[in-house]
C-alpha cells in the first residue's frame, strides 16, 4: 500500500494545487491506485510569511505551521511536504514537532543543482524573505557553493504579490529582468525559490541562464520516496497489471 503524503499548503492555494498536478504528471500510473494519497491542508489563513520575516510586524506562523503538521500526521500521513520556498524559514520546528521525515525542499533543490551544475555562484528568484532568513544560503553554503539575488527586493515582492492577485502578465516582465540581471553578474544557474515563480516559470523560456524550480525537484522527492515505500507484495502486483 502506499505511503499517504501530508501536504502543508494554502501559501499560495494556486501553488498548492500546482504542486498535485505536476505530482500527477510525474508518477508512472495505470490506473488510479497507482498513484499517490495525498492528504492536503490548503490552509490559506496561515499567517503572512512576508508580514512576519519582512515587515516584521505580523504573528509568527510557526504555531499554526506546527499544527498543521501534526493534524496530518494524526490523519495518517506517513511523509510530510511543503511547496513554500519562504515557508521552509520555519522548517526545524516543524520537523522537530512530528515523527515522520518531513522533505527540505529548499536543501533537496540545493543538491539537485549542485549535482547538475557544479561550478560558479548560484542566482535565486524568490521572496526577500528568502534572502533575508538564508534558507539557501546555508543550503548551498554547505555543499560549497555561494548564492546571488537581484538588487531590487522591492520589485521582486511586487511580482510575487501581483500572481498572487491574478495579474501574472505583470510578474513576467520582473522576473525576465532579474534572470537576465544574475545571468549579467555570472551566475549560470538560478532557482525558482518561490512557488509563485512556479506557476509562471513555464513562460520563462527565454532566460539567460538555466533555471532549476525547486517545486519541481520537491515532485521528483515525492516520486522516488512514494516508489520506494511501496511493499515488495504490492509492487509486484503492479508490475502484474
Amino acid at each position: 500500500m502506499r505511503e499517504v503524503i501530508g501536504v502543508l499548503g494554502g501559501m499560495g492555494p494556486e501553488a498548492t494545487i500546482l504542486l498535485m498536478s505536476r505530482l500527477l504528471a510525474a508518477t508512472p500510473a495505470d490506473d488510479d491506485a497507482d498513484h499517490i494519497p495525498l492528504l492536503v491542508d490548503s490552509n490559506t489563513q496561515v499567517p503572512s510569511r512576508i508580514a512576519h520575516l519582512i515587515d516584521k510586524t505580523g504573528e509568527d506562523p510557526t504555531p499554526v505551521l506546527v499544527g498543521m503538521a501534526q493534524k496530518l500526521v494524526a490523519a495518517g500521513a506517513g511523509l510530510l511536504v511543503m511547496p513554500c520556498n519562504t515557508a521552509h524559514s520555519y522548517y526545524p520546528a516543524i520537523a522537530g514537532a512530528v515523527q515522520v521525515p518531513v522533505l527540505n525542499m529548499v536543501e533537496l533543490t540545493a543538491e539537485a543543482v549542485a549535482r547538475a551544475y557544479p561550478d560558479g555562484p548560484v542566482g535565486i528568484l524568490a521572496s526577500p524573505a528568502v534572502e533575508i532568513t538564508g534558507v539557501f544560503a546555508r543550503a548551498f553554503a554547505v555543499l560549497g557553493r555561494e548564492v546571488m539575488y537581484p538588487a531590487d527586493r522591492q520589485r521582486v515582492l511586487s511580482a510575487i504579490r501581483a500572481i498572487k492577485g491574478g495579474q501574472v502578465d505583470a510578474a513576467l516582465p520582473i522576473l525576465k529582468e532579474a534572470a537576465a540581471e544574475l545571468a549579467a553578474a555570472g551566475a549560470p544557474v538560478a532557482v525558482i525559490g518561490c512557488s509563485e515563480f512556479s506557476i509562471v516559470a513555464p513562460r520563462l523560456t527565454a532566460a539567460p541562464l538555466v533555471l532549476v524550480d525547486s517545486l519541481d525537484v520537491l515532485v521528483n522527492a515525492c516520486v522516488t520516496h512514494a516508489a520506494a515505500s511501496i511493499a515488495p507484495s504490492n509492487q509486484g502486483a503492479i508490475s502484474a497489471k
